[in-house]
């Protein structure tokens, strides 16, 4: 139709600038990096008495560093308007009128907007938190340019910004616009930290932040770490504890030695930085110096017992030299800090949706559509579990937790952890022998102090003195968790799966969970005489209720795995079918990968693939077949999650995963023999010159692997 835009995604207005109102109205409320960028245009057209249209669309990676790129961009969706001419209409009718692009700069927590009339002139600004215009100065443009780039950085394959109608652009695009990158991030480094952090992490710092995971993100999905190496050689003069970044990039670029020496010179300085600690920590462990790696990760314990990240570290350790009582002590000691959803607002529902497919893309006869609605309803048990919602710390905690299990066994885990936490019917033993010394001693006489005495939670013995201090910190912090733990606590541990019309087949024995003691508890039930002897609870401790309820999500996730691959055996055995739809067969590949076993989750997302195309699934054996070497699959998989991305709006090349596994092959095979590989391929030409633009940036950029 006329007023469509020909490859550009639109939501059409019910009112005219109803969206740039629903944008002024929550940026109060973004405390990150902010939304995408927000691209709204009027339409108008030739005759007379026809209502103006007003749609947008969101987009990322377009140049923000001046009114004159972001102008551009505007005037460039006047060469997208559907010009089609049939034999009874000169042209088009519809043109555009005018336009506004917003870029939220998430320095100063203003929205940059650049209004353009065609034809016209162009008018730039700012809006505050309160909707007052102010006049943008070149400070903010450089702010809102690094706000935009790093934006492009970290959402091109964050899954929380999978939205319709989200274009992704590639931010940079050769090595000018590298430098003018490393140029703002040079002038911007030390207000990093108001860019806010992973949710791993509480306090943002001049080394954790979104902008130095950015900068990480770009140079070390390309393993080129040289240009951050000189980046973080001029900043380290000024904080030895931006040391641990360039340690970092040193040890990307396999130069070893050098980064030792950068960690002993920056420790000397700042010996109670746990940035540091943490890179000789994990360069330690690739050399299986684990003893060594144990007693640094315990003093970043006693140095920063505040932070998720140093227990959680401690605990990997710890799971390394196989030291388990104490790996499951430490993680209940972590910190745990509720999940905050990213930026986003809310948008009224548009009056209709555009979506346009490039002709090219049809043409090619490889896009594929996920077959949602073709099939049957998948199974109610693995579309409940629980473990997919967990996010952030509780999503950290599970992979430790999930690790642990992988190495010892659900049996083991479930004997450590009566080891070294109080159980409920043990606390209710001693609750009630409790209460009937309490009730003689009150017949007999007046006591002066009848108090019961209670079950403290001390901290792991391994950590000294701080961990014990940290206990009163972790009530506080887990008053915190209550709304995430309470979703965990619903899980019904009685529901069996069910499978339709299978055989008949031996019962999986999985042993349940006992539950935790958390706290007092008025018991009615008397305990048996078989259990009356008295416990010591010298050397227990009272689990804490997040890691209790993340046991019975590891439980349940078990409980499924366990009957899948009974169930699996069983009917190979029988010479049977065994029959799953392709969502089934995804979710259980996230099983899997869940729980470790990655040779059953490849399975399962190929069998997945047989049923339906899921970008999802193709994505992770993309990962699997890097990690392989397997070049012919690899690039198979990039083919198909190449289309399926261009076909919704996906432009960007670099950084993407797509990209960072193909510089791991380019760096093992080398990029002649990716090329030769793909030209034997026989793909159709659009789809070839798209694959052929991650070589492109291979070269230009100079990959490791790009000359041979």
């Amino acid at each position: 139709m006329g007023e469509m835009l020909k490859d550009v995604p639109e939501f059409f207005e019910t009112e005219l600038g109803e969206s740039i109102i629903a944008r002024t109205d929550a940026l109060g409320t973004f405390r990150e990096l902010g939304p995408p960028d927000l691209c709204h245009i009027i339409k108008t057209n030739a005759k007379p008495g026809v209502r103006e249209l007003g749609s947008y669309h969101y987009v990322s990676g377009v140049d923000a560093s001046s009114s004159a790129t972001l102008a551009a961009y505007l005037n460039s969706l006047t060469y997208s308007m559907d010009d089609t001419q049939s034999w009874f209409a000169k042209s088009n009718a519809w043109r555009i009128r005018s336009g506004i692009y917003c870029c939220f700069n998430a320095f100063s927590r203003v929205d940059v907007r650049v209004e353009v009339k065609i034809p016209g002139g162009v008018e730039c600004y700012f809006v505050d938190v309160r909707g007052e215009r102010h006049e943008a100065t070149s400070a903010i443009w450089q702010e809102t340019y690094l706000s935009a780039v790093l934006r492009a950085i970290l959402y091109s394959d964050d899954s929380y910004y999978r939205l319709a109608g989200y274009r992704k652009i590639d931010p940079i695009t050769s090595l000018h616009a590298e430098a003018k990158f490393l140029e703002a991030v040079d002038a911007l480094f030390w207000k990093g930290w108001q860019l806010g952090s992973k949710p791993e992490i509480q306090v943002a710092t001049s080394v954790h932040n979104h902008l130095t995971a950015g900068v990480m993100k770009y140079f070390g999905d390309s393993f080129r770490y040289g240009p951050a190496i000189e980046l973080f050689q001029k900043l380290q003069k000024k904080d030895p504890e931006v040391g641990a970044l360039l340690a970092e990039s040193y040890i990307g670029a396999n130069e070893e030695t050098k980064a030792v020496k950068v960690l002993y010179e920056n420790l000397k300085l700042a010996s109670l930085s746990y940035p540091l600690l943490h890179v000789q920590v994990d360069f330690l462990r690739t050399k299986g110096k684990y003893d060594m790696a144990l007693q640094l990760a315990k003093y970043a314990v006693n140095t920063t017992p505040s932070e998720f990240l140093t227990w959680a570290k401690l605990t990997d350790v710890y799971i390394d030299i196989g030291d388990y009582k104490n790996a499951l002590l430490t993680l209940n000691s972590c910190p745990m800090f509720t999940y905050s959803e990213r930026d986003m607002h809310r948008m009224p529902a548009p009056q209709k949706t555009h979506l346009p497919i490039k002709q090219d893309i049809v043409k090619s006869g490889i896009m594929e559509e996920d077959a949602v609605g073709r099939e049957a309803e998948p199974d109610p048990n693995l579309m409940r579990l629980p473990a997919p919602a967990l996010h952030g710390t509780f999503a950290r905690a599970y992979s430790l937790l999930t690790r642990l299990a992988a190495k010892i066994g659900w049996d083991d885990l479930l004997k450590c952890r009566s080891g070294v936490f109080v159980m409920e019917e043990e606390y209710r033993i001693l609750k009630a022998k409790e209460e009937e010394r309490k009730t003689s001693v009150s017949h007999s006489s007046k006591p002066k102090d009848s108090s019961s005495p209670s079950v403290t939670s001390t901290q792991p013995s391994t950590v000294d003195q701080e961990e014990t201090e940290k206990s009163d910190e972790l009530k506080e912090e887990n008053e915190e968790t209550d709304e995430v733990t309470e979703k965990m606590e619903n899980v019904d541990l009685d529901d069996e799966p069910k499978a339709a019309d299978a055989p008949k087949m031996d019962d999986t024995s999985l042993e349940r969970p006992q539950q935790a003691a958390e706290e007092a508890k008025d018991s009615t039930e008397a305990p048996s005489s078989a259990q009356d002897s008295s416990f010591s609870f010298g050397n227990k401790r009272l689990c804490e209720r997040w890691l209790d309820n993340l046991f019975m999500v590891l439980y349940e996730d078990l409980r499924v795995y366990t009957f899948w691959r009974t169930e699996a055996a069983h009917y190979r055995s029988q010479q049977m079918p065994y029959r799953k739809t392709g969502t089934e067969w995804e979710l259980l590949g996230d099983l899997a990968l869940r729980l470790w076993h990655e040779n059953e989750a490849r399975e399962s997302y190929e069998m997945c693939l047989d049923h339906k195309f899921s970008a999802k699934a193709w994505m992770k054996l993309l990962e699997i077949y890097a990690k392989e070497g397997n070049v012919q699959k690899a690039l198979l998989a990039a083919v198909k999650l190449t289309v399926y991305h261009e076909r919704w709006y996906h432009e960007i090349v670099y950084p993407t995963e797509i990209a960072c596994n193909l510089n791991k092959l380019i760096r093992k095979e080398g990029l002649s023999k990716m090329q030769n590989i793909l030209t034997s391929m026989n793909l159709p030409r659009p789809v070839q010159s798209l694959i052929t633009r991650y070589f492109d940036y291979g070269e230009l950029f100079k990959v490791e692997g790009y000359e041979f």
